[in-house]
């Protein structure tokens, strides 16, 4: 027995599951808020897990975790830049620069993902969060490329990668654009500041993609449109909504070092995640 019937036939697992996903949904709101990121490095893992639990192949388990996880960073992100916002950290003509090449990335990333096997996937989560884990654990305040970021055709192509590969991780893009920021001489808090907003310009684009990249695909759960799935996200979106504040204010007391330390360890966490399911 597979796919919805599992888990009617076991409603000790669908009652454990559901807990779960409630409890996952405060922490993607809280880290939504605390890192400027849509949450996706968690929920993803979660998403996976629980899919892989109504008896869903890896090959429709890991793209239904990322195309739900984009969809529940949408709410998350508003929430999470509108208060940094408040904080006069977020940095607006920076993120209208990024709109077209964020956009064209992710819908790139999102045509990808209907034909990619889901170690592609976990290799994308693994290197990239690892990366940016050492960079934010071990690099100096003097590991940068420049003192600001480059105008034109080359901050363009910065977008476009932070779209694709946040398209093909699940998440809100704050990981990968931190990291560009940051090498750029921006200071962690306006970086993180605008990475929340970088995250709407992903969620939408990425939503409606994996929407219809998975459209018609054999196996998916009941509730699933496309490769989102209305189940996960009713379950996990009331608990996000209310941390996300929580997680932005908390951010603006926490000094600099603390919250890069912070992120590098969280990063840590998600590398190790993934690099086990590949092994």
């Amino acid at each position: 027995m597979s796919g919805p019937e599992a888990l009617l036939a076991e409603p000790g697992t669908l009652v454990l599951m559901g807990l779960g996903l409630i409890v996952a949904g405060a922490a993607i709101g809280l880290l939504a808020g605390l890192f400027g990121v849509g949450g996706g490095a968690i929920s993803v893992p979660v998403f996976y897990e629980t899919f892989l639990m109504t008896d869903a192949g890896p090959d429709i388990a890991m793209p239904l975790a990322v195309g739900t996880s984009l969809a529940m960073i949408i709410p998350t992100s508003i929430l999470s830049a509108r208060t940094h916002a408040q904080k006069g950290a977020l940095d607006m003509p920076h993120l209208r620069a990024w709109a077209l090449p964020v956009t064209a990335g992710v819908l790139l990333g999102s045509a990808i993902a209907r034909y990619a096997s889901a170690e592609v996937f976990q290799i994308v989560f693994v290197v990239v969060a690892g990366t940016n884990a050492f960079k934010m654990l071990f690099a100096r305040g003097s590991w940068k490329l420049r003192d600001d970021m480059p105008k034109g055709p080359v901050r363009a192509a910065y977008g476009g990668v932070v779209g694709l590969l946040s398209a093909l991780m699940g998440i809100g893009g704050g990981a990968i654009s931190n990291l560009i920021l940051t090498l750029h001489g921006w200071n962690m808090h306006r970086a993180v500041a605008t990475s929340a907003g970088v995250g709407l310009l992903i969620a939408v684009p990425g939503t409606l993609g994996y929407v219809l990249a998975g459209w018609g695909k054999a196996g998916l759960p009941a509730d699933a449109f496309g490769y989102v799935s209305v189940a996960a996200l009713a379950l996990t979106m009331p608990t996000a909504l209310l941390t996300t504040g929580l997680g932005a204010r908390l951010a603006h007391a926490l000094t600099r070092e603390t919250l890069t330390r912070l992120f590098g360890v969280f990063l840590v966490l998600v590398s190790a995640r993934f690099l086990l399911a590949l092994l």
